[in-house]
């Protein structure tokens, strides 16, 4: 894939331009592997967008638009039922104890978009979180949060997973583990991210270490 091609597709999700997006797809995808267009453009592509929110040069309008429209792309070229989502660990991406959803989304829909397949169990509490876990025998977990009490919480839901056994990867995000850098650990994640780029990254790093 030629760096003119990743721009042009970064600047039709900038824009907003959906029609614009599907052009350069299809049209790469007549000479390449969808795998391989959403590996070398959409992936790369939404990891400097979500950089460029990080560092305030975009708007999450942006982000949020720039992550459902390569999710809908990429349903049509890599459905749920592919191979290529299939054969992942089963992951899935939730709110614990709070309100505030668009930051949980945005991930969810970029990862999405990115090729993998995950589950959306929307808004939780610690007992459901820990029960779905159990019940779809998830190996990583996405936590999302606002608030610093949602964010302690974390915890508990760590501690109830390993008296079961259960030794699912905890990754978290959101505006308390920005303002403490530390607090992930603390409350016995794996792993966090402040952005699309370190989501993509920590859970690609996740993935290899479980093959």
């Amino acid at each position: 894939m030629n760096n003119l091609l990743s721009q042009d597709f970064e600047k039709a999700l900038l824009d907003m331009d959906r029609r614009a997006a599907t052009k350069i797809l299809t049209q790469a995808c007549e000479s390449v592997e969808p795998i391989v267009f959403v590996e070398q453009v959409i992936v790369p592509a939404l990891e400097k967008i979500g950089d460029d929110w990080d560092k305030g040069r975009i708007a999450l309008s942006q982000v949020y638009m720039s992550g459902r429209i390569c999710e809908d792309l990429v349903d049509t070229i890599l459905p749920p039922a592919s191979p290529n989502r299939t054969s992942q660990p089963a992951m899935a991406i939730a709110v614990l104890d709070d309100y505030h959803a668009l930051g949980k989304t945005i991930i969810y829909s970029s990862l999405r978009a990115s090729g993998y397949e995950l589950l959306d169990l929307g808004r939780v509490s610690v007992d459901e979180l820990v029960r779905q876990t159990i019940e779809h025998k998830l190996r990583i977990i996405l936590i999302s949060v606002l608030m610093l009490p949602s964010a302690l919480h974390v915890k508990q839901v760590v501690e109830r997973l390993r008296l079961q056994n259960c030794n699912a990867k905890i990754v978290v995000g959101g505006a308390p583990f920005r303002f403490d850098r530390q607090l992930w650990q603390e409350v016995g994640a794996d792993a966090t991210g402040t952005n699309i780029a370190d989501a993509l990254t920590v859970i690609h790093r996740i993935m290899e270490e479980m093959s």
